[in-house]
């Protein structure tokens, strides 16, 4: 494979992250701008509706007020992602796994500039029926992509294509790049 061709990839998928974060941005402004200081709005009566909350913790509001560990786990994180996404073989059979490092990626930009600018992460979607937590659009990358990793992990490559996830592994899964 060529450099260029791996440039392309880093570079598409650095597009994707950014149009991502955007969308999960825009919909925490519009969340900010119509929700706020407001009743809930009913989507569909006793199942979803959109209700703004400030989230000044992680999932289900643990650890609130840790602004500094949110921010040294989530640049790590965003760390080895970059690092494995970069890593990852090039070819078709690959695409779902950077598909996944993009959402991974995405989300955890997403909150985490809710974090620094505001101190707290803006959410706005509840099912109600299942009385789940309140989450946002970078949620939603964050849990798809990491059911997308365990199904495709799990069943889809074998462990010797995984190869690329060893960091002291030079290359693709078997020390090359596998166009497969």
């Amino acid at each position: 494979m060529t450099m260029g061709k791996r440039v392309r990839y880093d570079l598409l998928g650095i597009a994707a992250g950014v149009l991502l974060t955007v969308l999960d941005q825009w919909s925490k402004y519009l969340a900010e701008l119509h929700l706020k200081g407001q009743a809930p709005f009913v989507i569909w009566e006793g199942v979803f509706e959109l209700n703004y909350l400030e989230n000044r913790g992680a999932a289900f509001g643990m650890l609130q007020g840790q602004k500094g560990i949110f921010l040294v786990s989530t640049v790590l994180v965003l760390f080895f992602l970059g690092f494995y996404y970069h890593r990852a073989p090039l070819g078709k059979r690959y695409v779902p796994v950077r598909v996944i490092g993009v959402l991974l990626f995405s989300g955890a930009v997403g909150n985490m500039i809710d974090r620094v600018s505001q101190s707290y992460v803006v959410d706005f979607l509840y099912f109600k029926l299942i009385d789940f937590p309140v989450f946002n659009v970078a949620d939603c990358y964050v849990t798809v992509g990491a059911i997308l990793m365990a199904v495709l992990f799990l069943f889809f490559y074998k462990d010797e294509e995984l190869g690329f996830l060893n960091p002291f592994r030079k290359g693709g899964s078997d020390g090359s790049d596998p166009q497969v």
